[in-house]
């Protein structure tokens, strides 16, 4: 647009005007490497309002933690949050999952691992509802959940992260925490643009618990830093704090672990098991089984998506099927 007003205006002098153009592109791509929309950005991003100054002493109250970030969901209670019964996932004549059944208890950390095409992955579909399994039936809190859209399952306490990050890169992390509190605004059109006292009560309570999130996971003194540079272990962080936005009383975590150095490795484990401390239910899709094994209550493997083996950590480890899915053959644990 620049470029073309500009020609517009220097039509007269056309002999100096390719040099001015030359000119004029060299100090784009020298100072607005991104463009003029890229520059824009920059200067929002600049005057975007810290919202981490604002509310940094209520997140920083111990005792306000439990109350804003993570409340405590069932703790001490048994019985089976979520049960899954004779699922058949189909795609066309290839069964993904063939009658697998899950008891998942109250509190606990459920593994479930497998080799590459196992249906993990497919398992943790058809729980959040983006497949509608082709048979059996689901049971969460008990009430059914067979079939149900994601969203109308998520509302239902049920919150995942996936195997890929999945942040809004240019937002920032108390940004990318704020759009898992949506669910939380009941004011209207009206109240936004006119800026209504229910609107700010709302907008001020979702900033202060995006800000405890975030503090809960580690991550406030980063929370007005650009998701996109964020180490990647952080990057996990910030999507399980955002998955515990929904206030889920169940947690799924696709592979957290994968791609992690040694150091985020073990800060991951300590976070899976702060969140169980409060209650919360997770079950825990990994292939480093350093990780299953130091946090999971409950392993459950599946092969060309039928349930081999399932029970604790260590009887699991030792079970010749699943010690033959892993290594191709029968092989004694030694």
């Amino acid at each position: 647009i620049a470029l073309a007003v500009s020609g517009y205006i220097m039509r007269d002098i056309s002999e100096q005007r390719l040099t001015i153009f030359g000119v004029m592109i060299l100090f784009v791509v020298y100072y607005l490497p991104n463009g003029i929309m890229g520059f824009v950005r920059s200067i929002v991003v600049k005057f975007r309002p810290h919202w981490i100054h604002r509310h940094l002493t209520i997140a920083q109250q111990g005792d306000q933690e439990h109350v804003w970030a993570v409340p405590d969901h069932a703790v001490g209670k048994e019985g089976y949050l979520l049960q899954a019964r004779n699922i058949v996932m189909q795609f066309g004549g290839l069964k993904a999952l063939n009658e697998v059944n899950l008891n998942i208890s109250k509190g606990s950390v459920h593994g479930l691992i497998g080799p590459n095409g196992s249906g993990k992955s497919t398992t943790m579909n058809v729980l959040t509802g983006i497949y509608k399994p082709t048979s059996g039936e689901i049971e969460f809190n008990g009430k059914l959940i067979t079939g149900a859209t994601p969203s109308s399952i998520a509302g239902e306490g049920i919150a995942r992260t996936f195997q890929n990050v999945q942040l809004f890169g240019e937002m920032t992390a108390i940004e990318n925490v704020l759009v898992g509190l949506h669910h939380t605004y009941k004011h209207s059109l009206f109240d936004v643009v006119f800026q209504t006292p229910r609107c700010r009560r709302e907008k001020n309570a979702a900033e202060i618990r995006a800000a405890s999130l975030l503090q809960f996971v580690g991550l406030l003194d980063l929370a007005n830093e650009e998701a996109r540079n964020l180490p990647y272990g952080k990057q996990r962080l910030l999507e399980i704090a955002r998955a515990l936005a929904l206030n889920p009383s169940l947690l799924l975590l696709d592979e957290p672990a994968a791609g992690l150095t040694a150091p985020d490795i073990k800060e991951l484990i300590a976070m899976i098991a702060k969140i169980r401390g409060h209650g919360i239910t997770v079950i825990l899709i990994e292939h480093h089984m350093d990780v299953v094994m130091s946090i999971c209550d409950t392993v459950t493997v599946l092969d060309f998506g039928q349930k081999i083996s399932e029970g604790t950590p260590a009887n699991v480890q030792s079970d010749e099927k699943v010690i033959e899915a892993y290594l191709g053959g029968s092989a004694k644990a030694v």
